[in-house]
C-alpha cells in the first residue's frame, strides 16, 4: 500500500511530463510545416513572376526620329533587333539594348539599304556579338552601305539574303518567317525591304520596313497570311505605303507608326491616318508616345503608353 502511495505522484508527474513534451513537440513540428509551406509559397510566387517575364515576347519600337528601329525579346531570351535608324541614331540604339542587359544579338536585319534603316546598323555590328546577319540582295554606292560592308567584314560576319521564305530562329514557342521582298528587281529601293510576321500562341506581328504598294500586292497575290494583330506601318506612314486591301488583309487592331516629329516629309500622310481610323484600328507613333513596347503573354497584348492621336504629320502644330 505504502508503495502504490509513492508511486502514484512518480506516474502523475511523468504523465504530465509526457504531455508536455509532446505539445512542445506538437507545437514544433506544426511551426516546422508553417515554415516549410510558407517557403514553398514564396518560391512559388518567384518561379511565377520569373515564368511570366520569361514568358513574355517583348516587341521595342525604339524612337529613333525619322527611321526605323525594333528590339525583339523572345521568351527564351533570343534577341532579334530590325533595323537601327540613321548613323546618328545609332548610340541611342545601343544604349537602350545594353540597359536591357544585352550583350548579344542572335539576329540583325537592315531591312533595305537607306540611311534611315541601316544607319545605327555599323556601330551596332561593332558594339555587339552577332548571331545571323539579314539584308535583301541589292546594293547602292551609298557611304553608309558601304560603311555596313565594312563593318560586317571586319567582325568576319557574312551577309545573308533576306527574301521570302526564310524561317528565322528565335526559340520555342515562336514563328518568325520572312514574307518579303518577292522579287529579284525593283526601281523603288523601298520594295527591297524585309517582311517580317512573327507569331507566339495567339498573338502575331507584322514587320514592313518601308515595302510600298508594289510589294503588298505581291504578298496579297501570294496568298500569304498576312493577319497580325500589330502591324508596323510601313515607310514611316506614307501614302505610297499601307493600301486598302493590304490594311484588310493585316486585320491589325493595333498599329505603330514610326516618325520623326515635325519631319519634313509629313509622315505620316493624312489618306493613311485616314484608312487606320476609318478601319478603327488603335494607332500608336514614336513621334507622340516616345518608345513604344508592345508585350505579349501569348493571349493578350499590352502596351507601355497610351495611344497617339489620328493627326498627320502636316497637320501636327509645332
Amino acid at each position: 500500500m505504502y508503495k502504490k502511495r509513492l508511486l502514484l505522484p512518480f506516474i502523475l508527474i511523468l504523465f504530465a511530463f509526457i504531455l508536455t513534451n509532446y505539445t512542445i513537440f506538437d507545437n514544433t513540428l506544426t511551426h516546422e510545416v508553417q515554415q516549410v509551406l510558407q517557403d514553398e509559397g514564396i518560391k512559388k510566387q518567384h518561379e511565377a513572376v520569373k515564368k511570366s517575364a520569361t514568358d513574355s515576347l517583348t516587341v521595342n519600337y525604339i524612337d529613333v526620329g525619322q527611321g526605323d528601329s525594333i528590339f525583339i525579346q523572345t521568351p527564351s531570351g533570343k534577341t532579334m533587333l530590325i533595323d537601327a535608324g540613321t548613323p546618328e541614331m545609332g548610340s541611342k540604339v545601343i544604349k537602350y539594348i545594353k540597359s536591357q542587359g544585352i550583350n548579344k544579338i542572335d539576329v540583325l536585319i537592315g531591312t533595305h539599304p537607306h540611311n534611315d534603316h541601316i544607319g545605327g546598323i555599323v556601330e551596332i555590328i561593332k558594339t555587339f556579338k552577332i548571331g545571323k546577319f539579314y539584308m535583301p540582295k541589292v546594293t547602292t554606292t551609298t557611304r553608309t552601305f558601304e560603311e555596313v560592308l565594312k563593318a560586317a567584314k571586319s567582325k568576319g560576319l557574312s551577309i545573308n539574303v533576306a527574301k521570302t521564305g526564310v524561317v528565322i530562329d528565335l526559340g520555342d514557342g515562336i514563328i518568325a518567317k520572312m514574307l518579303a521582298p518577292n522579287s529579284s528587281h525593283y526601281e523603288d529601293l523601298n520594295n527591297y525591304s524585309a517582311v517580317i510576321k512573327i507569331t507566339y500562341g495567339n498573338t502575331s506581328f507584322l514587320f514592313t520596313g518601308d515595302a510600298s504598294e508594289q510589294s503588298e500586292k505581291e504578298m496579297l497575290s501570294k496568298g500569304y497570311n498576312l493577319k497580325a494583330d500589330v502591324l508596323k506601318i510601313g515607310h514611316h506612314g506614307s501614302s505610297s505605303s499601307s493600301t486598302w486591301a493590304f490594311l484588310k488583309a493585316v486585320h491589325p487592331k493595333y498599329a505603330v507608326i514610326s516618325c520623326g516629329k515635325y519631319n519634313d516629309y509629313g509622315h505620316p500622310h493624312k489618306e493613311t491616318m485616314k484608312k487606320l481610323r476609318s478601319l478603327g484600328i488603335i494607332v500608336y507613333r514614336t513621334d507622340e508616345c516616345g518608345t513604344v513596347i508592345a508585350v505579349s503573354d501569348g493571349k493578350t497584348i499590352n502596351f507601355n503608353v497610351e495611344p497617339g492621336d489620328n493627326l498627320s504629320g502636316s497637320e501636327i502644330k509645332r
